[in-house]
């Protein structure tokens, strides 16, 4: 039997890295071409601002792996995993909206607005304790820091994208500083776990 050399390990670790990644872009782009040109008019999908998303998702999934490309000397090893956790929130919003589960299901919006931060948070996560260990503290701080951030962003965009002018601007306010308070405690989330996984 032979044994697997460590540059195999890595080969095959960046293999299945890469086509995580892939699928996750693949799955989230073909659900927003078809909600912008084959189903824009099913309730799900109407002023939610799906061209805009067209172009700003795949743009985002891709801004954390383009900077670590352009930035990075050394790049046998990507951090696929970190790529994956960052792009998996996408696949999950679009998802959500294909199968209508924001109007159907009451706290779908609450839940993904936590879950997919925490998601948010692994990702930040890994590369921030990438080859360099962290006190706990600075780790969580970080991590929820870098995930409220992504929150405030995230609201403003909606803002632009689909909520001014639109029906739900009545109650805008409150569903924010909500989704905000969310995202922030599934960062907060991803700080700890990351934090126990890296003394562990």
């Amino acid at each position: 039997m032979t044994d697997v050399q460590p540059e195999d390990e890595t080969v095959g670790r960046s293999g299945a890295g890469t086509l995580v990644c892939v699928v996750l872009l693949v799955l989230t782009v073909g659900q927003l071409l078809v909600a912008t040109f084959f189903a824009s008019g099913l309730e799900q999908f109407e002023d939610k601002g799906f061209g805009a998303r067209l172009v700003l998702y795949p743009a985002m999934m891709l801004t954390v792996p383009a900077i670590w490309w352009l930035t990075t000397k050394r790049r046998d090893d990507p951090p696929w995993a970190a790529f994956a956790w960052i792009m998996l929130p996408f696949l999950v919003d679009v998802t959500g909206n294909t199968l209508n589960l924001y109007d159907a299901v009451g706290w779908w919006d609450d839940a993904n607005h936590f879950v997919n931060w925490m998601f948010l948070g692994l990702g930040a996560g890994l590369l921030i304790t990438r080859g360099q260990a962290r006190p706990s503290w600075e780790i969580v701080l970080l991590v929820a820091g870098v995930g409220a951030i992504m929150a405030i962003f995230w609201e403003i965009g909606e803002y632009y994208a689909f909520i001014r002018g639109g029906t739900e601007l009545g109650t805008a306010y409150t569903d924010t500083l909500g989704d905000e308070v969310l995202g922030t405690f599934g960062a907060v989330t991803a700080g700890v776990i990351t934090a126990v996984r890296q003394r562990r």
